[in-house]
């Protein structure tokens, strides 16, 4: 009996299917070619984010139908807590740091406020608590998942659009934009997209797949307007298109 049940639970667990992600939703546009990253990259983990299914609406973090829902190609399956917290910079540090906590890249989790204070999550992870732009040492070690999120939602209170915006370095060359990449414009309010794949053609003309978060906060939503598919420079009906510029274009 118990070898009967070993093999049935081997069966379904190779029958499930995988998580539906970005590779699996979007199809590439005739002509063009995807542009893989590299394995383990940034740009590789987000395309393997699992997407909920077809059809979600992006909603707020109270659960209503968010007013950027229109662009909605596709929902991210990741929290977005119950505060008005993960709004577009905040996504993207998120992902970010989410990627580098699961690759238990402790030391590379680090966000600079608008204040100018660094942010570590080593200092937090150890028991320290930030007070008046310093570290105060307040409880022991934790590095647990709830932990990595206090330490984001701490990061939301006091990171933006200015202070991500500064600490991404420049994209020198638009022609090679990459999956990881960031279209941002500091400010109150600025604005960011994250891109999440990117193909090309034969003529090395660029398109690609771009995701965000919004005001009030709300689930990261793959973007559309009219297609999931955008180019550099070209007009886009979506709120803060005009970002979509080399102008903007930034890189962890």
């Amino acid at each position: 009996m118990k070898a009967l049940i070993t093999c049935l639970l081997l069966f379904f667990h190779i029958a499930a299917p995988a998580p539906d992600n970005i590779l699996k939703r979007f199809a590439v546009p005739a002509g063009y070619h995807r542009i893989a990253p590299p394995p383990g990259s940034f740009g590789a983990w987000l395309q393997a984010l699992p997407l909920k299914p077809a059809g979600t609406s992006t909603k707020t973090y109270k659960g209503d139908i968010a007013r950027t829902d229109v662009y909605t190609a596709a929902v991210i399956d990741m929290s977005v807590g119950n505060q008005d917290l993960q709004q577009c910079a905040d996504a993207v540090m998120r992902l970010r740091g989410e990627y580098l906590y699961q690759q238990k890249k402790y030391n590379e989790i680090s966000f600079n406020f608008t204040s100018g204070f660094k942010c570590d999550y080593e200092h937090y992870a150890k028991g320290y608590r930030y007070k008046n732009d310093h570290w105060v040492l307040k409880t022991k070690p934790d590095y647990s998942y709830p932990t990595f999120l206090n330490y984001m939602n701490l990061v939301f209170c006091y990171a933006g659009t200015l202070s991500l915006q500064k600490e991404l370095k420049t994209v020198t060359n638009p022609a090679e934009v990459k999956a990881g990449d960031v279209f941002i414009h500091g400010g109150s309010p600025g604005h960011c997209f994250i891109v999440l794949d990117v193909v090309e053609n034969a003529a090395h003309q660029q398109q690609f797949l771009l995701a965000q978060s919004f005001m009030p906060a709300q689930n990261i939503q793959v973007l559309k307007y009219l297609s999931p598919w955008f180019a550099m420079d070209k007009h886009s009906g979506i709120l803060y298109g005009e970002l979509i510029s080399k102008d903007y274009l930034k890189r962890f």
